[in-house]
């Protein structure tokens, strides 16, 4: 294990090389200037030429990526254009918010998702099997940005069971910065009223987010249960008399798991692309609200930031795939 962790820790450097040079060709090639849109619509060709030359976009490509690595190397992102700020400053701000909206969507479609397929699985073909199937073929198929603008209208408009967006009313100030996490941060506080106010925000989004990866978790998780239940280790429980309910908790449900765990690390790389479009209209100060300015913008430094912090989140949770395999599976060795 210790081996698979070095391993997968080297290759972070090719990852990044790999990624920051496919993003500064793609985001370079794409149309759209931004030094004129720093200068402003009325800006004469002096004045963008100006803006240009004091960001050093007039200089050759290969000159403006190996500055670009250079500053990398040293942990420095560069400049956003749009806001001014360094990059790794930016993320540091926005990260938690993302890594908080996601995290609670994952938690939320692993809690539903396992129990409602495993549920499936034991009632095939019958009411509770044709109910799943049904909430993932909307959970797969629905445009999320739909079910956002969906729920929106009728859990905030209609029936105002919760609010249009932002992470905190307007009226109250955020908790004392430690984590970044809301909810973590005031219940450290102990800020109870700021707790109830940001989970009360926090539950639309999360919910909206959560419906793809619900989908895949609950049709895994079945496929799985289903496998298993037909295995002879299984019958052999049965015939002992072990109760209907152990033998699929503790027999079939945990080694079907395993192919849970897969998707469920793939399926927060999904979480963190479709975070721009749910962060976008409910107004959620994160990582994606931040890429999707960005991309207006024509911003090179934070959309290559961007797309390297993403890269290498997604390299930590293939790890930790990993290791949740070995945890469950003891006869996965890796060399």
């Amino acid at each position: 294990m210790v081996a698979l962790v070095g391993r997968r820790l080297l290759l972070l450097l090719p990852v990044i090389f790999g990624v920051s040079l496919l993003t500064f060709v793609l985001s370079h090639v794409v149309p759209g200037d931004p030094a004129r849109m720093l200068a402003g619509t009325h800006a004469g060709e002096a004045q963008v030429q100006s803006v240009r030359h004091s960001y050093g976009l007039d200089r050759p490509l290969p000159a403006q990526y190996w500055a670009y690595i250079s500053n990398l190397a040293h942990g420095n992102f560069g400049t956003a254009l749009h806001t001014q700020r360094g990059v790794g400053e930016d993320l540091r701000s926005f990260l938690p918010a993302t890594l908080e909206l996601g995290l609670t969507a994952m938690v939320l479609a692993v809690v539903i998702g396992i129990p409602l397929g495993t549920l499936a699985a034991v009632g095939r073909n019958r009411l509770p099997d044709h109910l799943t199937r049904v909430l993932a073929l909307c959970g797969v198929s629905l445009p999320i940005f739909w079910v956002a603008l969906v729920g929106q209208l009728l859990l905030y408009y209609n029936l105002g069971l919760f609010p249009s967006g932002g992470r905190l009313d307007p009226t109250l100030a955020p908790p004392r910065g430690i984590t970044g996490f809301y909810t973590i941060d005031s219940l450290v506080t102990g800020r109870l009223d700021l707790f109830v106010n940001s989970l009360w925000h926090l539950i639309l989004p999360a919910l909206v987010l959560s419906l793809g990866p619900l989908a895949i978790v609950m049709r895994i998780t079945r496929s799985g249960v289903l496998e298993a239940l037909a295995k002879q280790y299984v019958r052999t429980a049965r015939a002992k008399g072990v109760r209907r309910g152990n033998v699929v908790v503790r027999h079939a449900l945990r080694n079907a798991l395993l192919p849970t765990v897969t998707v469920v690390g793939l399926q927060f790389g999904y979480l963190l692309g479709g975070a721009v479009l749910v962060e976008y209209i409910f107004s959620w100060p994160g990582v994606g609200l931040y890429t999707a300015q960005s991309i207006t913008a024509s911003d090179y430094p934070a959309i290559m930031g961007v797309t390297i912090v993403v890269a290498l989140l997604y390299v930590v949770l293939n790890l930790l795939v990993d290791i949740g395999y070995a945890l469950l599976d003891p006869r996965i060795r890796y060399r």
